[in-house]
């Protein structure tokens, strides 16, 4: 079958270890489905596990790929839960926790094959492209507001670094549970879209707010690290699922963060009863993921580079 893999590993030009062709189809093994994919979507997942993180030589060639949905041996449509081994079911109640990619091949093919646990029906209302982008960004945005920020209605919540898939997603999941939601970007023209998501502002990055937010959804790292911190109010809260500017910001603020009592909390992907959660929420709410372009499979390092590059706005998504 035909698949975008990794078949090197390369800390510098992650892209040079990025192979099209075929692959072996996935075997049939006790308590585990094989899905037909109809779409799959990138993450920067995908660029760090080209580069090595999470990902050793010895597990190469690596189908890459977290997100999919498509139909199951029996005709069902569905979405993949992309965590592999969070009850035991089909691995055992042992091995570790590990996200596809990781362990198990990916998505970014014409099969794959996970527990079956970890499948779950497709609203009728989602395309496959709208249902794939939810597994892995869209879960993380979920779980960042609604399990870890302790915000409600009416506070105040700012997105850094509009215009990625996670950061897209908690415009709209935001405004659609009655928050307030600031976002900042480099970029004028995302800033734009940004409002036209539903942000009720936006500023450049790094500029000083109108007032100081109860959260700050972080995934930018060390290049907004400072402002983020600076941004909360007393008692406020950094929900923080990533780094995508590297994870060493020039200063931590540790005054900061003690004295006016600051809360940094981690928070990483979601659980499968979360994705039930974001499924319904979409279905029964007309909530939908922010497509930027759909590639076929077959032209998935131009998808690679967009995103390695930055120039995406919602999410890129690959179909077989």
């Amino acid at each position: 079958m035909f698949a975008a893999y990794a078949a090197r590993i390369s800390p510098d030009d992650p892209l040079s270890g990025l192979e099209l062709g075929e692959r072996p189809e996935p075997e049939a093994r006790p308590g585990w489905s094989t899905v037909t994919v109809k779409a799959a979507t990138l993450n920067h997942h995908d660029l760090w596990s080209l580069r090595g993180v999470g990902l050793p030589e010895e597990r190469l060639p690596m189908i890459l790929g977290c997100d999919a949905a498509g139909v199951d041996e029996h005709g069902n449509e569905v979405v993949l839960h992309s965590v592999i081994g969070q009850t035991g079911h089909g691995v055992g109640p042992d091995e570790r926790i590990s996200i596809l990619t990781e362990r198990y091949q990916g998505t970014f093919a014409e099969k794959v094959s996970v527990p079956t646990w970890n499948l779950l029906p497709k609203p009728a209302g989602l395309s496959f492209e709208e249902a794939a982008c939810l597994p892995t960004a869209w879960l993380t945005a979920y779980r960042m507001l609604f399990t870890k920020a302790g915000v409600k209605p009416g506070d105040t919540v700012l997105v850094q670094g509009a215009g990625g898939g996670v950061a897209t997603a908690l415009i709209v999941l935001g405004k659609a549970a009655g928050l307030r939601v600031w976002a900042t970007s480099r970029d004028e023209a995302k800033r734009a879209r940004a409002v036209e998501l539903g942000a009720d502002d936006a500023f450049p990055a790094g500029a000083r707010l109108p007032e100081r937010v109860d959260a700050v959804m972080e995934t930018v790292g060390a290049a907004t690290w400072s402002h983020s911190v600076k941004s909360l109010r007393p008692g406020g809260t950094i929900v923080i699922s990533g780094a995508t500017s590297g994870p060493n910001p020039p200063s931590a603020e540790l005054t900061r963060i003690f004295f006016l009592e600051l809360r940094v909390v981690g928070s990483t992907m979601g659980t499968k009863e979360e994705l039930a959660g974001l499924l319904s929420l979409c279905a029964n709410a007309g909530v939908r993921p922010v497509v930027d372009t759909v590639l076929p499979l077959a032209e998935a390092r131009e998808g690679f580079a967009r995103l390695a590059k930055g120039d995406v706005f919602g999410k890129i998504v690959l179909t077989p």
